[in-house]
């Protein structure tokens, strides 16, 4: 059975997509945490759908597209390394503008934008700054950002948040270091995409402030 079938039979739909190889990265670690996160799953009446996006604008941009057209998810997920990094970092913005790095296969879009035409910058429909301050609460290694970079990360979540109207989510995940390893960061996104998805049935419900306290409480069970 296929992933299309078998998300016909689910109610809600994630996305997850991590990066393929990248310099140094012959298997980038995105891509290994999104595969670890189909594997785990984020609980009853959840389908995880993952995809491997390319190092390059076109084609990433293509999948993108075709992700929001055909699986019509509740949010995608989008992944991407952080280098560096020995945290995992919630990603509130995407931009259109200033793309002149060259992608893996030595192209820039054209005009250096992502969307012509398109605002400076969307925002995520999910509150990262919230989700943020509770998480580290919670003794979680997360940090709040509002720069994706301006590289392929950065372009991809400024698309899907264009086309996905908002339900989109970036995360900078680390390529090194204790916190890299599949056994410590899946479960820790697992527990970050979960509150993401929990936010999201509480800003649809008009007690709006009382289950964003239910979701957080919830989200360790």
């Amino acid at each position: 059975m296929d992933q299309k079938t078998r998300m016909s039979q689910s109610e809600t739909v994630v996305v997850v997509t991590g990066f393929g190889p990248f310099g140094q990265y012959l298997i980038n670690p995105s891509w290994q945490a999104a595969q670890g996160l189909k594997m785990l799953g984020l609980g009853e009446g959840v389908e995880v759908y993952i995809r491997e996006l390319p190092v390059s604008y076109a084609k990433a941009q293509e999948l993108v597209s075709s992700i929001w057209e055909t699986v019509k998810p509740k949010l995608a997920v989008h992944l991407g390394i952080a280098p560096g990094s020995k945290a995992v970092t919630l990603e509130q913005s995407g931009k259109n503008y200033g793309y002149k790095d060259r992608d893996v296969c030595g192209c820039c879009p054209h005009g250096n934008v992502c969307v012509e035409g398109g605002p400076d910058k969307l925002d995520s429909v999910i509150d990262m700054k919230f989700l943020t301050r509770r998480l580290k609460g919670m003794g979680l290694d997360v940090i709040y950002s509002r720069d994706a970079g301006r590289y392929l990360c950065d372009f991809v979540y400024y698309y899907s948040l264009h086309i996905g109207k908002g339900k989109a989510v970036f995360i900078h995940v680390p390529a090194s270091g204790s916190l890299a390893t599949p056994d410590r960061l899946v479960p820790l996104l697992r527990t970050v995409i979960i509150t993401m998805l929990r936010q999201l049935e509480a800003s649809a419900h008009p007690d709006h402030d009382q289950l964003h306290m239910e979701l957080l409480n919830a989200v360790s069970t």
